[in-house]
């Protein structure tokens, strides 16, 4: 597929820029007779539409399916397609899937999941709150400052962090903790930061997700430091599996090509078609076109 209105280094910016996750699809290796060669590229987005080329429908299939269980997974994988019976064989990080549709040749593909940044939203604009941008940029977190009437926090963010001493704290802290937001913090003493958590209109649950005073205690007292000792306590929450993650994309729905028995993903960019009120999956044009010419058959063998 070829892609419309600019590059695929357009089009990856463009994704990126919309904290939309897709999959950068390269050939690494290729044996004739494929359609592919060694560094063609596409990308592949979320909902399995594919930009670019790296073979033909067939490998199209496989590209598509173990792109979106990368997307899943966040891990990069090595996929190999080979000619022969339906078959999947799995190594670390790599899977060889056979396909009976392919006339020969056998192709490598590096599928490599680009996600968003986790997203950092701090609340304030006084030195903390300038002190933690600047070092959540530094961890790669995207870091987005604003004031605690404006934040619109989301459960996919890293966090969400208060550090606008007493101004406008409680709008903010409600919402993450509404939106589902993992870690939220509140930089105050101990006695304004209960009273603040107190005061909030959530229930006693979501009260004690607060974190506050936020940060480990390390002794931090400048501006930069507490901002060190807050996104230390980030990290080492994240890292021990106590925050609430948010839900990770869950795996494709797949579906079996009744005419030569490849795994396709269930998804509207897969070729289909409607039959006897289901929607039938191929991994091919080929098979496609089999199955309309005689749908009974393929039917009574599924």
């Amino acid at each position: 597929m070829t892609v419309v209105g600019g590059s695929l280094a357009e089009r990856a910016q463009e994704l990126s820029s919309r904290r939309e996750p897709f999959v950068r699809a390269t050939v690494v290796r290729a044996q004739h007779p494929t359609s592919a060669h060694a560094g063609d590229s596409a990308i592949v987005r979320e909902n399995g539409e594919i930009d670019g080329f790296v073979g033909g429908n067939c490998v199209e299939a496989s590209v598509r399916e173990y792109s979106l269980r990368a997307l899943a997974s966040g891990e990069p994988v090595l996929l190999r397609v080979v000619p022969g019976e339906p078959s999947r064989v799995q190594e670390e990080g790599a899977i060889e899937v056979a396909n009976p549709c392919l006339s020969g040749g056998r192709i490598e593909i590096f599928l490599e999941p680009q996600l968003p940044a986790a997203r950092l939203v701090i609340v304030g604009a006084t030195p903390v709150a300038q002190a933690l941008a600047v070092l959540g940029a530094g961890l790669g977190l995207e870091v987005e400052l604003t004031d605690g009437a404006s934040a619109m926090p989301r459960a996919d963010d890293a966090a969400l962090i208060v550090a606008s001493h007493g101004r406008d704290e409680e709008p903010a802290l409600e919402a993450a903790l509404r939106a589902g937001v993992p870690y939220v913090g509140l930089v105050a003493s101990g006695t304004r930061g209960a009273a603040v958590v107190a005061s909030l209109d959530v229930d006693e649950e979501q009260r004690a997700r607060v974190y506050t005073p936020a940060g480990l205690r390390l002794g931090a007292r400048t501006p930069a430091e507490i901002a060190l000792s807050i996104l230390a306590q980030l990290v080492e929450e994240r890292a021990s599996g106590r925050l609430a993650a948010s839900t990770p994309a869950p795996p494709p729905q797949t579906a079996i090509d009744p005419v030569c028995g490849m795994t396709v993903a269930a998804v509207p960019a897969s070729l289909h078609v409607e039959h006897g009120g289901s929607t039938v999956y191929f991994c091919s044009a080929g098979c496609r076109t089999a199955f309309l010419a005689d749908p009974e058959r393929y039917a009574a063998a599924g």
